[in-house]
């Protein structure tokens, strides 16, 4: 039997309780501006920072919410909401503000990577949705960015993540944000106008009766060409690499350009085979290795003398994995959309606030500035004044439901920013593992108006 691709709907890109929130809503009359900050509560992998991306999924989503007449039958089908209610769902529309953290900017724990105003059953019903494209294009994008530090600044990453990716097309962009190179995904590449990148599968080499025939093979096939070596003995087959190598040369002008290893002993092999090429005088061919690895095994691979001159990751990059032995979580980065700010029908101001322990909320409409020498962090109420010499760093993306001109900038620019962010950052925040965090301090303002927030609910904070 065929079975259709699903099709995405973006009214029913929700959980069930978020029209069941919205129709509470509407039943009890209140629908005033609300204010989310969508947040983490600590940076992934052990780290001090994130890396944001997903901002222009994330608009993209917000621009595109409505209901069409099929999916308004199919909730009536499910929940008994009022006509009248659906009839309100048919004309919704996104139509509050956005301000966000651009694509490439380094935030930390606590800071909001968009602050979302809108009537509340607009604001809730999009919550999930923009989560979704924040948390797993931040997350991968941080992963990146962190395997290429650990790498450092001469050698490549390539992103070879598709076959074990969660989301490929979200992680090849991400990842490229984070710094990869290039990616071994021909759908990304094309998309995203990436460099792509791969050599050859085991499966080829194994096709030919003999390692010599099927690298004589691929030495004819390309002007510029990558032998695996591992297949069967990495040390034997690099002997056949270089013989191959200096043949296709002399030859046919033909170039071996790398040689790469997908397991094994990857420190001492690199050695050996390092010498073996530099023998033969072919310096200039380059050793790649891939194979379950990740920031800290590359960190551990260079720390031991491995000679590597750049790298393929798949399974930790595309599922932002942590590390077993590191005992670091992995997976996700713990993002929450949480409701700051109420208006009320009488233009009233309430400050919102969940009180959970170290899961309590922070209330108020918020700015974040920054230190120019990255010294710390303020996050304050909007109407408060600026420091002096601190930037701002939320930017409004979206007016009345519009996205503002310049808000949703080429990859090639959100890349360039986020290595200029990187590179910025104080070094001791860089480390995979840090001693002390970032500073973010928040303002006796916000402070204060937490304090009048839990009072008003009769509950005290620790």
């Amino acid at each position: 039997m065929h079975r259709r691709t699903p099709t995405t709907h973006p009214g029913l890109m929700t959980d069930m309780y978020h029209p069941d929130a919205a129709y509470v809503s509407w039943r009890t009359g209140q629908n005033g501006l609300t204010t989310f900050d969508l947040y983490t509560r600590k940076a992934p992998f052990g780290g001090a920072y994130l890396l944001v991306a997903g901002l222009e999924s994330a608009i993209e989503f917000a621009q595109a919410f409505r209901y069409t007449d099929e999916e308004l039958k199919f909730l009536a089908h499910i929940r008994d909401y009022d006509t009248a209610f659906l009839d309100e769902l048919s004309e919704l529309r996104f139509t509050g503000e956005m301000l966000a953290l651009p694509e490439g900017s380094i935030a930390f724990p606590n800071e909001p990577m968009l602050r979302v105003t809108a009537p509340f059953r607009e604001a809730i019903l999009l919550e999930s949705g923009l989560m979704q494209a924040m948390a797993l294009s931040t997350l991968i994008a941080t992963k990146a960015s962190r395997i290429v530090y650990a790498a450092g600044a001469n050698r490549r990453i390539s992103e070879f993540a598709f076959r074990r990716a969660q989301e490929p097309m979200t992680v090849a962009r991400a990842s490229y944000i984070g710094g990869c190179s290039s990616t071994s995904l021909l759908n990304a590449a094309y998309e995203y106008r990436l460099p792509a990148t791969g050599t050859v599968p085991h499966a080829l080499i194994e096709m030919f009766p003999t390692e010599m025939e099927a690298f004589e093979a691929i030495a004819e096939a390309y002007n510029r060409y990558t032998l695996l070596l591992d297949t069967y003995d990495a040390r034997q087959a690099i002997h056949t690499a270089i013989e191959i190598g200096l043949r296709s040369q002399e030859t046919l002008g033909h170039t071996l350009s790398a040689v790469r290893l997908d397991g094994g002993d990857l420190v001492n092999d690199t050695k050996y085979i390092r010498q073996q090429l530099d023998k033969a005088d072919l310096h200039y061919v380059r050793i790649l290795a891939s194979g379950d690895l990740d920031e800290w095994k590359i960190e551990e691979l260079l720390q031991a003398g491995a000679e590597i001159d750049a790298f393929g990751v798949g399974t930790a990059l595309g599922n932002g994995s942590g590390s077993l032995e590191h005992n670091i979580e992995g997976g996700s980065p713990g993002m929450v959309y949480k409701e700051a700010w109420y208006v009320d029908e009488y233009g009233t101001g309430f400050p919102k606030i969940k009180i959970a322990g170290e899961k309590s909320t922070w209330p108020g409409k918020k700015e974040i500035y920054r230190h120019p020498e990255w010294q710390e962090d303020v996050i304050q109420l909007a109407h408060e004044p600026r420091p002096n010499n601190y930037h701002r760093m939320l930017k409004p993306v979206m007016r009345n439901g519009d996205v503002i001109p310049g808000s949703l900038p080429p990859l090639s620019e959100i890349r360039e920013l986020a290595q200029q962010n990187l590179a910025q950052l104080p070094v001791q925040y860089r480390q995979l593992l840090v001693e002390q965090p970032y500073p973010v301090r928040f303002s006796e303002g916000i402070i204060n108006i937490r304090k009048q927030a839990a009072q008003q609910i009769g509950k005290t904070l620790d």
